[in-house]
């Protein structure tokens, strides 16, 4: 019995798998600040172009 607890002590694949995790978890939430950034400015951007828009129809009438 003390040698399975002994190689399962030594055993580090599922460290391995913690870290891969992790890293992957991290990276999720960049993307995900990231996008939420971009969409914000890229709504920003088409409201500015919109109102533009409305203005200038309402200008041609």
């Amino acid at each position: 019995m003390s040698k399975i607890f002994a190689r399962f002590m030594k055993d580090e694949s599922g460290a391995t798998a913690i870290e891969y995790g992790l890293i992957a978890a991290l990276i999720s939430v960049a993307l995900i600040a990231g996008a939420t950034t971009l969409g914000g400015a890229l709504n920003t951007t088409f409201s500015n172009i919109s109102t533009k828009m409305n203005t200038a129809a309402a200008g041609v009438k």
